[in-house]
């Protein structure tokens, strides 16, 4: 592994925190790969961490699903298994939707147009097979939108489920980037026109996209 760069500046966080981030963005961008064993002490080196903040990271992050601590001191991100992305499918499908058309409520055109031009940067990494970028994307496209929907407890539930299925994602990039409309347009367009229906309509589809992939992955594995 080559020595992370944050994706988020860590500020003025406790280091503990700090690196807690940093190995969540490293599962949920792509430095980790679903099934890549990779060592504690390469961890530490390359968030340039202390052995401590850096277990208690593993530690949080296995208790929420989106590591495995192997007993040779090495960490992975989990595969999905079949029961498990239909789980996840379902609670998605669920939450997803439902924020979206509480966010419409609340959203301003400034935040639309943040979220347009995340778009935009997305459909470029896309061009370029960035895994990194597009995850990257995808995920601040989503929470872009989430977040204006002013429902912490909905909203948590869903991060907790993007750590778990999120690393998946990257199999869009690797059999061949986007397939079927652009959802991510239509949400943008529902948003503009202020179509609620639409806009869910949009989100769930989009959501729906993904899974397919990941099923179709997990088939022919």
């Amino acid at each position: 592994m080559t020595r992370s760069t944050p994706i988020r500046d860590p500020g003025k966080l406790p280091e503990h925190e700090a690196t807690y981030r940093r190995l969540r963005d490293m599962t949920l961008f792509g430095e980790l790969e679903p099934g890549q064993r990779v060592t504690i002490q390469g961890i530490i080196a390359t968030l340039g961490a202390g052995m401590t903040p850096v277990r208690e990271a593993i530690r949080r992050l296995t208790a929420e699903g989106a590591l495995i601590l192997h007993e040779n001191r090495r960490i992975s991100v989990p595969r999905l298994t079949g029961p498990q992305l239909e789980e996840l499918a379902f609670a998605r499908l669920a939450l997803e939707p439902k924020l979206a058309e509480l966010a419409l409520a609340r959203i301003t055109r400034e935040q639309i147009d943040a979220l347009e031009a995340i778009d935009i940067a997305l459909d470029g990494a896309m061009e370029r097979g960035d895994i990194p970028g597009y995850l990257l994307g995808n995920y601040r496209f989503h929470f872009g939108l989430y977040e204006a929907a002013g429902a912490p407890i909905l909203l948590s539930l869903t991060q907790s489920l993007w750590l778990r299925f999120g690393p998946s994602l990257r199999v869009v990039m690797i059999t061949g980037g986007a397939k079927g409309p652009d959802m991510h347009k239509e949400a943008l367009a529902a948003l503009r026109t202020g179509d609620a229906g639409a806009l869910s309509a949009a989100m769930a589809g989009d959501i729906a996209q993904g899974i397919e992939r990941v099923r179709a992955d997990l088939a022919g594995a």
